[in-house]
């Protein structure tokens, strides 16, 4: 990375966060995503209307999933997920056990268990989605998406991730 951009990006780091000192209940412009379950690096935050298959997103996961996240050291309480919206009404995602389907196609593996041991959430059967709901699911394997706890709330959509800057190794999650 050039010195310019550098210095660009820390200038508009800067002011976002002054942006965000100001507007404590807005959500932030932009992202910084860490996890190994989405592309690395800086996400703007732009807003979107109604997500569509293929959509990365940013959602804040509704109160109990954050507990939980919280809880369980994946995500600190008020930060956002980045996911790619897999499936939206009316699709049919079925769960048996093994791995997601999306209207008969086999998208996605599950584990029993997260990489310290800990049991995941399961959840078994297929359901229609309906008006209001999205399915998140991500490509990486140990990615904490729908494939556990079930569809989001369409409302838990708070604008679309438009990646910036790839950080590290810059791999497709």
């Amino acid at each position: 990375m050039t010195a310019r951009r550098r210095l660009a990006l820390t200038a508009l780091a800067a002011c976002s966060g002054i942006a965000a000192a100001a507007h404590p209940n807005a959500r932030p412009a932009l992202l910084w995503n860490t996890t190994a379950s989405a592309p690395e690096g800086l996400y703007a935050l732009r807003p979107i209307a109604r997500p569509g298959v293929g959509d990365w997103v940013a959602a804040a996961p509704p109160p109990l999933l954050a507990a939980w996240l919280d809880r369980r050291g994946y995500l600190p309480a008020g930060a956002l997920l980045i996911k790619q919206v897999a499936a939206v009404p009316p699709s049919v995602v079925c769960h048996d056990g093994a791995g997601i389907s999306i209207d008969g196609r086999r998208r996605a593996h599950t584990e029993p268990a997260d990489r310290y041991g800990r049991s995941l959430p399961s959840w078994r059967g297929c359901r229609r989605l309906v008006d209001g709901e999205v399915f998140v699911l991500n490509r990486a394997r140990g990615s904490l998406d729908s494939r556990y706890f079930g569809p989001l709330p369409s409302a838990a959509i708070v604008g679309r991730a438009v990646l910036l800057l790839v950080w590290g190794g810059g791999h497709d999650a």
